[in-house]
C-alpha cells in the first residue's frame, strides 16, 4: 500500500456522545468527571487521538445537551485543539432525521422515543467529514495503542471497501455491575481479518467466564467496542458514508416496520451484514490496552481508580494536555 504524505493527510475522529445514558440513572454519563482534575473520559480519548496524529475532532451530540456539553468539555477542548492545530466540529443526532420512504415517509413511528443507533449517529456527521475517519464512543476508554494503530492504518491508501476495527478481548471489556452489549467477532485463520460480527446483548461475568443469556462465550474472542476506521481520498466524502445512507433507507423499509419502537441502526449489525455479503473486508488492529467505561453508575468508582493508576504510573500527566 502506498503511503500518503502524512503531513498533508487529514484524519478525523468522530466521537459519538448523543447517548441518553439511561442505565446511568438518567444523567449524561459522558460528562461525568473521572479524576481529581475534572477530566472526563472524552478528555483522555481526545488526548490520545491528538497524540496519535488525528487533526480533526467532530462531536456527535443531541441538540438538547449542547449547552451543557460545551460548558463541560466543548469550549475547553476547542482551546486545546486550537493550540495544536486541530479542527473541531459539531453535529446533531436527531430522532426526526429519517428517510422520506414508505411506510413512514419521514415521520417517526408514533410512540418512538429511542434514538436510531450508532449508524444514524455517524451518518449525522456526513457533511463534516472529507477525510479518512475513525469512530469511537464517548464513554469508553480505549488506550493509546488503539488510537496509534487506527491512525497509522488510516494514513495508508485502501480500497473503498476496506474497514479497520480496534480488536479488544471480550474478557477485558465486561462490567462488574451488569450485562453489556458487544459485537462479538469471528476471525479468519490468521486472526488478521474479521469474517463476521454478531451483536450480542446481556453479556455478563460468571465464575465460568462470560455468558449471554446462559450461552457461554469464548473469553478471548475479539469484540467490537465501536472503534472503527474508514478510508477516504483526501478532500472527498468517505465511501462508507454513502453506504450508511443507502442502508438507512433499507433499514426503514425492511426492519423498522416489524419493531417500530425499538429497532436500531447499529454499526456492528450493518458491518456484519456487509461481511456476510462479501462486500467488505475488516482488518483487525489488536490492542493490548484494557478497555474500561461507565455503562452503569456503579462502574464509576472503578473507572476513577483506573485513571488514578494511569496518572500515578506516568501514562498521563495530571495536567493532561501539557505533554502534547
Amino acid at each position: 500500500m502506498k503511503d500518503y504524505e502524512e503531513n498533508k493527510m487529514k484524519t478525523t475522529l468522530l466521537i459519538m456522545a448523543a447517548g441518553i445514558g439511561s442505565r446511568f440513572g438518567g444523567g449524561i454519563k459522558q460528562l461525568a468527571s473521572v479524576d481529581d482534575y475534572n477530566h472526563i473520559i472524552m478528555d483522555y480519548s481526545i488526548h490520545d487521538a491528538i497524540e496519535a496524529g488525528f487533526n480533526k475532532i467532530v462531536f456527535i451530540i443531541r441538540k438538547d445537551i449542547e449547552s451543557d456539553f460545551k460548558m463541560i468539555i466543548g469550549d475547553r477542548i476547542e482551546a486545546v485543539c486550537a493550540a495544536h492545530h486541530v479542527e473541531v466540529g459539531y453535529c446533531f443526532q436527531d430522532i426526526n432525521d429519517i428517510p422520506a420512504v414508505e411506510p413512514y415517509n419521514g415521520v417517526i413511528p408514533e410512540g418512538r422515543t429511542k434514538p436510531w443507533g450508532t449508524g444514524q449517529a455517524v451518518l449525522a456527521a456526513k457533511a463534516l467529514v472529507d477525510s479518512p475517519f475513525a469512530v469511537i464512543n464517548a464513554d469508553d476508554y480505549y488506550g493509546k495503542e488503539a488510537f496509534r494503530q487506527l491512525h497509522d492504518w488510516l494514513v495508508l491508501e485502501h480500497a473503498d471497501n476496506a474497514i479497520s476495527m480496534a480488536g479488544f478481548i471480550l474478557k477485558n471489556t465486561l462490567s462488574d455491575n451488569g450485562g453489556v452489549t458487544r459485537g462479538v467477532c469471528k476471525v479468519n485463520q490468521g486472526h488478521t481479518h474479521i469474517t463476521d460480527v454478531i451483536e450480542t446483548s446481556n453479556i455478563v461475568k460468571t465464575p465460568d467466564g462470560p455468558e449471554a443469556d446462559g450461552v457461554k462465550l469464548d473469553p478471548d474472542s475479539y469484540v467490537s467496542m465501536n472503534m472503527w476506521g474508514f478510508p477516504a481520498k483526501p478532500g472527498q466524502t468517505p465511501p462508507f458514508m454513502n453506504v450508511l445512507e443507502d442502508n438507512f433507507i433499507t433499514f426503514f423499509k425492511e426492519t423498522v416496520p416489524s419493531n417500530p419502537l425499538k429497532a436500531e441502526y447499529l454499526l456492528p449489525i450493518l458491518i456484519g451484514g456487509l461481511l456476510r455479503e462479501g462486500d467488505y473486508s475488516v482488518k483487525v488492529l489488536p490492542t493490548n490496552d484494557k478497555w474500561f467505561g461507565v455503562t452503569y453508575a456503579e462502574d464509576k468508582e472503578a473507572v476513577i481508580a483506573s485513571f488514578k493508576e494511569l496518572i500515578e504510573n506516568g501514562t498521563y500527566k495530571p495536567d493532561l494536555f501539557t505533554d502534547l
